[in-house]
């Protein structure tokens, strides 16, 4: 037996007829999940600021956004990825493994940054190929074939650097421009993830590539067959995860001066994933946001520097990371109604 569906609120037009009642464009296209960021960024930034006087600083404000950078990448390409339907645990060990090798080609090129960056990216390229392969032709769950690389790239960025950082990259023009320079009053680092968040964002909303993405992730069966193929799709998409991750590996070794093997990287993972989760991106795939997650990014970045400007223990920082990522998936089994493990439907 079917149901109708329920009608929308209605209120009486001049001719006593009803019609549907008017709706606020302004939280439709924010959304209740972002709304709900909105609202604690704000908390997060109101009490912090009324327990430092220095926290709401313009110089604080840019720190904070120079440090959600890196995280901020990783956690762009992380909800892509999600939305496809996958997962990548291996971000911040890739980011370390492309830190290393921008620094060491950097110093074997004669001081060429440019030289450097490039063997990073194709590094991180040949990377994230190498786990869609895994992943794909290997038929190895993401979860496993990335948990197996967060420990493989760990070990690779040390074996490369001997353990410990490689390269002095501050005497170079473009490695400071990169970790050090403004352009209109903002780091640079953060134009860098402005350019790139925008470009997935159009990616994915603008183009069928994005639309297939979102179809793969929302049923995979579906999709193929539709006629997408989803192996070079996924091949694709965790490619792209490894050149973002090499682009975040040299900022970070424009930030530090040196190549971290892992140093500034270890951790990134779980941030860029409780991001994607906290900005609304549906863990099992087909849903998400790039303005979600980006939101959810600066709120995590703000509740860090605020424990640290009030000279709370850092390791705090850790149990509010997975305190925060337990309620977004919490609220979203109990968005979608699903059951939870071992309690009746």
């Amino acid at each position: 037996m079917t149901t109708a569906a329920t009608p929308p609120a209605s209120v009486p037009d001049d001719g006593g007829r009803r019609r549907p009642a008017a709706r606020i464009p302004v939280l439709g296209a924010i959304g209740g999940q972002n709304l709900g960021l909105i609202g604690a960024l704000v908390a997060v930034l109101t009490v912090f600021g009324l327990l430092n006087d220095n926290y709401l600083s313009l110089t604080n404000m840019q720190v904070i956004a120079e440090a959600a950078t890196i995280t901020g990448l990783l956690a762009v390409v992380q909800t892509v990825v999600i939305i496809c339907g996958g997962l990548d645990i291996s971000v911040g060990s890739q980011a370390g493994v492309a830190s290393v090798v921008s620094a060491m080609a950097f110093t074997s090129a004669g001081s060429n940054a440019f030289a450097g960056m490039a063997a990073a990216v194709a590094v991180g390229l040949l990377i994230g190929l190498l786990n869609g392969a895994i992943i794909v032709y290997g038929r190895v769950n993401p979860t496993i074939a990335t948990l197996a690389g967060l420990a493989a790239y760990k070990g690779l960025a040390q074996l490369l650097s001997d353990g410990r950082a490689q390269g002095y990259v501050l005497n170079d023009a473009v490695f400071v421009f990169l970790g050090r320079g403004r352009i209109a009053g903002l780091p640079v680092m953060v134009w860098i993830l402005i350019a790139v968040a925008v470009a997935v964002h159009l990616l994915l909303a603008c183009t069928d590539i994005g639309r297939n993405v979102y179809a793969i992730g929302g049923n995979d069966t579906a999709a193929r067959l539709a006629g997408i193929d989803i192996n070079k799709y996924l091949v694709a998409v965790y490619a792209l995860i490894g050149a973002v991750a090499a682009v975040a590996g040299i900022l970070l070794t424009a930030r530090t001066g040196s190549g971290q093997p892992t140093s500034g990287s270890e951790g990134l993972e779980l941030k860029a994933i409780t991001a994607s989760a906290l900005g609304g991106c549906a863990l099992r795939g087909g849903r998400g946001t790039i303005g979600g997650t980006l939101l959810a990014v600066a709120l995590l970045g703000a509740l860090d520097n605020g424990l640290t400007v009030q000279g709370i223990n850092s390791f705090w920082q850790n149990v509010a990371q997975g305190t925060l990522l337990v309620v977004a998936v919490v609220v979203q089994q109990r968005r979608t109604g699903e059951r939870a493990v071992g309690l009746p439907a």
